[in-house]
């Protein structure tokens, strides 16, 4: 079994969605495999992962609307504030949603629904570097 892996960049420029499906494509492309298994991994404690309808933005923008509400920076309770009110929200939102994904492919393509989309989730207002690391096997 054939292995590739390979880190993408991803700059954000505060909370929402960053699709980034066109990258792990060529990304896939470029390690010659033809079929197998992606993962998609993302090291970080205040962002995350979610595939996601890519074709009417509002359905991503009622998910991060209702994460929001579920999880209010302007909980009382919260002590982890250092780096500011959405410092312990951006780990709850982390820890309840994903950091890796796994993705089937096949003649070299992801084989993702017809409106599916890979997005990093930023949970945090101020923009962030944030790296993603993919792994092929096939």
């Amino acid at each position: 079994m054939a292995v590739h892996q390979t880190t993408l960049t991803i700059r954000t420029k505060g909370a929402g969605t960053y699709e980034f499906t066109d990258e792990v494509a060529r990304a896939l492309r470029a390690s010659g495999l033809a079929q197998g298994v992606a993962t998609v991994f993302c090291p970080h404690t205040s962002c995350s992962l979610v595939l996601m309808e890519n074709a009417d933005p509002s359905a991503r923008r009622d998910l991060e609307a209702w994460l929001d509400r579920l999880v209010p920076p302007t909980d009382p309770h919260f002590t982890h504030t250092l780096e500011g009110p959405d410092d312990m929200p951006s780990h709850i939102k982390m820890a309840l949603t994903r950091t890796s994904e796994t993705i089937p492919f096949a003649d070299g393509e992801l084989l993702l629904g017809t409106w599916q989309g890979i997005f990093l989730w930023e949970h945090r207002r101020a923009a962030h570097t944030r790296n993603i690391v993919l792994s092929f096997l096939g």
